[in-house]
């Protein structure tokens, strides 16, 4: 039986989109507690279907798909800009698909503004009231204030009229900013993106007897499955070794593997391969936040997405991509090494001017990832950093990055990285993989 938790967001998720939400009438409605009711829409703003917007309250947004990550809601501006609504509130669960800056003249701005947009203009009342007739929201820069004719006329067309003390290349950088942000965590694989769900994963019940096991080996040919109490809460796995020998009427809690682990819908990819190579584990189980099992995930179906990730072109760059782009490298003849360079620009640098550590953290990994690649071929996951010492590299400095390959074995690679500038040693390394073989 669901929780009272999970009944309130099962209810809240059965709102119209663009209902106002509040604790008291969520109490009221389902018969919990405030603080129950309170937490339950914490969540759900979490999990990205109502969002709160100060002076206005929760409402229900559209929750957003995968591939569509990027669109931010109206609500969501209003929080980005630290807006105030001064109209359409009814409005404020739309999507924005773009927006247009209102720095030409009127006519040439809404040959640009069109349904869906966002127009980020400032004291311009007949500009405000043409973009909301050609469907589109309004983003008042500067702080102004517009004509009440105006806000009725966003009210009965439900489309937003924000206001925003911030000037027009501010707001344009921190909406930019946000849809930029989002980019980036489009391309973080999530455990939720690959599993296998629920109606299509094979479990079993503590109270089976081992012959059910024997029945889905027998049709699936697989030999592990999760098992589940009366509440779909995870309880153990059960594999070919745990019944081996054993009578098939036994039931399957006397054999199994208890307390087995477990990782959540939010887990990356990546986390997921490296608990699952370092723990020698075939088939991890997906749980939410209760402990109830929502599917599976195999070493096959990690490792597989990924490879492909890793075939995706960027959309977004990271901290760790600008960095990264900037080394160079060059096969030193006389001695047969790798040398790798990277300059020190201003950007890279901490608030004494000198290298920053985080940046000589990252530039020491990507040259270990890229040395231990040309000896297998492979996935990687970095294990253990250890840097025995930098000292401070001045902005506009040349490095000289020598890796030398300690081990490279079966499944741990090893890579000792010394860092030179202008001949003198600035930093030495170490740094210990976990090398995923594609097979």
């Amino acid at each position: 039986m669901a929780t009272k938790h999970e009944q309130i967001l099962k209810y809240i998720d059965g709102l119209p989109v663009g209902e106002k939400i509040s604790v008291r009438q969520i109490a009221k409605a389902l018969i919990v507690s405030e603080g129950t009711a309170y937490r339950a829409i914490k969540d759900a703003e979490n999990k990205g279907y109502v969002s709160t917007i100060e002076r206005v309250g929760t409402i229900r947004i559209e929750r957003k798909k995968k591939e569509n990550i990027e669109k931010l809601t109206f609500a969501e501006v209003v929080n980005i800009v630290d807006g105030q609504v001064l109209g359409g509130r009814a409005g404020l669960h739309k999507t924005l698909n773009k927006f247009v800056i209102g720095a030409m003249k009127l006519e040439a701005m809404m040959r640009y503004t069109g349904a869906g947009n966002l127009l980020i203009v400032g004291n311009r009342d007949q500009a405000h009231e043409l973009a909301l007739k050609a469907g589109a929201a309004v983003l008042i820069t500067g702080g102004f204030d517009m004509e009440e004719q105006v806000k009725k006329l966003a009210d009965e067309l439900q489309m937003p009229v924000i206001s925003t003390s911030y000037d027009t290349f501010t707001v344009a950088t921190m909406i930019n900013r946000a849809i930029y942000d989002q980019l980036i965590k489009k391309e973080i694989l999530l455990v939720e993106d690959i599993l296998t769900p629920i109606h299509e994963t094979i479990f079993l019940q503590t109270a089976d007897p081992i012959s059910v096991w024997l029945e889905h080996n027998k049709e699936t040919k697989h030999s592990r499955f999760p098992v589940v109490d009366e509440n779909m809460k995870i309880q153990g796995m059960i594999t070919s070794k745990d019944v081996m020998g054993e009578d098939e009427n036994i039931p399957i809690e006397k054999v199994m593997t208890k307390n087995p682990m477990a990782v959540g819908l939010k887990t990356s990819v990546a986390s997921s391969a490296h608990t699952m190579v370092w723990e020698g584990i075939e088939l991890l189980p997906v749980v939410n936040d209760n402990h109830m099992l929502q599917g599976i995930i195999s070493r096959q179906d990690v490792l597989k997405a990924l490879q492909m990730s890793q075939r995706q072109p960027q959309v977004g760059e990271t901290i760790d991509d600008i960095i990264t782009g900037q080394l160079s490298m060059n096969e030193n003849q006389t001695k047969g090494e790798e040398i790798y360079r990277y300059g020190v620009s201003p950007q890279m640098t901490n608030y004494l001017g000198t290298l920053s550590y985080g940046v000589f953290t990252t530039i020491v990994t990507e040259v270990a990832n890229r040395v231990l690649r040309s000896y297998k071929r492979g996935d990687l996951v970095v294990e253990n950093t250890t840097i025995y010492f930098i000292r401070p590299v001045q902005i506009d400095s040349m490095l000289q990055i020598i890796p030398k390959v300690l081990e490279v074995g079966r499944k741990v690679g090893k890579v000792d990285i010394e860092v030179y500038n202008e001949g003198k040693l600035v930093g030495k390394a170490m740094m210990t993989c976990q090398l995923l073989d594609r097979s």
